[in-house]
């Protein structure tokens, strides 16, 4: 009392498997769809009792297997392909198990799948994460199917399509290109192949873009390639990595990162400068949703960007954000950052006049560097000072205020204020967010505004 399902593979006889071979040599009852019974004959025995069923009849097929098996025969069901890929295995199993027939035993042997073979014959298509997805709806509901076609196309997998088009399916091929079209680049190859491994084999390489649906038929296998498919002469090719190898210096891992980044925020409305250091207040915040806080005048960070290019001076509140901006860049301009808050007549002007010592700090820098830029990446006492002594000092013409304050007293008063004033160019995190770390990303970016250029393309 046994039943094997078998996979025949794609067609061609020499990619049956030895041990399928084996098995439908010994096998007394053989039973399958009509037109697979071609492609197995060379190997099953005269004296086997053959029984082919048309299409549609796949449960009546489990059927005669177990009535078949529980007079003592040994009986091979046969499919196309592996016998567990959208075959007969299933259905056998099901069958088997819900007859009660625990004494029955089963076995399934494997086959080589169409995509596969596919696959073999483009070359290299599956060196990456690829899924498989029936478009037949006879047993699985539409929108359950659609679900699935959306998320291979999200999900970047390389995919292949079973049971793509029928007479009476025709118009699901050309609802999964338009879906593949809102996640993927119009140029991702694209290739159709009929009758695989078989005489009339027909191999067919295009674009998603000109990928047409009627050049489809039931005996073909569509596969489409993933973000980075490319094709080479009659092959395709999937690299196993979106980068030849995952980045491991420094720059590598940073570039990775503004990139992920800027993938993110490329459709919000910011112009190209503001975006640029919204990036770099994402990477160094590590929050994706943070471009909701950032606000700025207009052409603030271009117009502190040249500042700075011009050896401009920077003003800082606290000695963290001066840490935090990058070296390499004061030293490349000849930048020159002060931070007053240490300092002897700025302690003894706290002291008298009752304020903080930022706050001090700040309105001392004021009566030296007037022209600065000015970056509040802590204290709020400090940013209020400067929106102060914009409204007053008719001397105080900065370069431009940053302003991120962070925490909960005064912190949000300061920043509105400066969003208010219209003499000067200001950049503020709006709500208690902010820091010194997020004050000094976006100096950074002022710095490297040209670098834009290469995430931000088409801007």
């Amino acid at each position: 009392m046994k039943i094997t399902v078998a996979g025949l593979g794609p067609g061609d006889k020499s990619y049956i498997l030895p041990l399928v071979q084996n098995a439908l040599a010994k096998a007394d009852v053989v039973i399958g769809y009509d037109y697979y019974f071609q492609f197995a004959k060379d190997f099953i025995k005269k004296e086997a009792e053959l029984i082919a069923m048309p299409l549609g009849k796949e449960e009546d097929r489990a059927a005669e297997a177990i009535r078949k098996a529980k007079e003592d025969k040994y009986v091979v069901v046969i499919g196309s392909g592996d016998a567990s890929i959208y075959s007969m295995a299933a259905i056998v199993y099901e069958m088997v198990a819900k007859s009660g027939a625990v004494n029955l035993e089963l076995e399934t042997l494997p086959g080589i799948s169409a995509f596969l073979a596919a696959g073999s014959k483009l070359g290299a298509p599956l060196g990456h994460d690829f899924c498989c997805i029936s478009l037949s709806d006879l047993m699985t509901p539409w929108n359950v199917i659609e679900k699935r076609i959306k998320a291979a196309a999200f999900g970047d997998f390389v995919t292949s399509l079973y049971n793509p088009k029928s007479k009476k399916r025709h118009w699901q091929l050309g609802r999964l290109k338009k879906l593949f079209l809102e996640e993927r680049a119009e140029t991702t190859p694209v290739a159709i192949l009929k009758q695989i491994t078989r005489p009339e084999e027909h191999i067919i390489i295009t674009t998603l873009s000109e990928f047409d649906p009627e050049d489809v038929d039931m005996f073909s296998l569509v596969m489409i390639g993933n973000s980075q498919t490319f094709q080479f002469k009659n092959y395709l090719v999937t690299p196993r990595g979106y980068l030849n190898r995952k980045p491991h210096t420094g720059k590598e891992i940073q570039q990775e990162s503004f990139r992920i980044v800027t993938n993110h925020i490329k459709e919000l409305t910011f112009d190209k400068a503001d975006k640029w250091a919204i990036t770099r207040v994402i990477h160094t915040t590590g929050v994706l949703d943070d471009h909701q806080y950032y606000k700025a005048s207009r052409e603030a960070i271009s117009k502190m960007s040249t500042h700075l290019k011009n050896g401009g001076e920077i003003i800082t509140d606290v000695t963290m954000v001066q840490s935090g901006i990058t070296r390499a860049f004061i030293e490349k301009y000849g930048t020159k950052v002060q931070c007053c808050l240490n300092d002897e007549d700025a302690r003894a002007l706290a002291v008298k006049e009752n304020i903080t010592r930022s706050q001090a700090g700040i309105r001392k820098a004021i009566s030296l560097y007037p022209n600065a830029l000015y970056v509040i990446g802590n204290a709020p006492t400090a940013l209020m000072e400067i929106t102060e002594q914009l409204r007053n000092n008719k001397n105080f013409k900065p370069a431009g205020v940053i302003g991120t304050p962070v925490g909960f007293v005064n912190v949000i008063e300061s920043k509105e204020q400066l969003s208010q004033v219209t003499n000067t160019n200001w950049v503020i995190i709006e709500g208690n967010r902010g820091g010194s770390n997020v004050a000094a990303a976006i100096v950074n970016a002022a710095f490297t505004l040209e670098e834009s250029s290469g995430y931000f393309v088409n801007e």
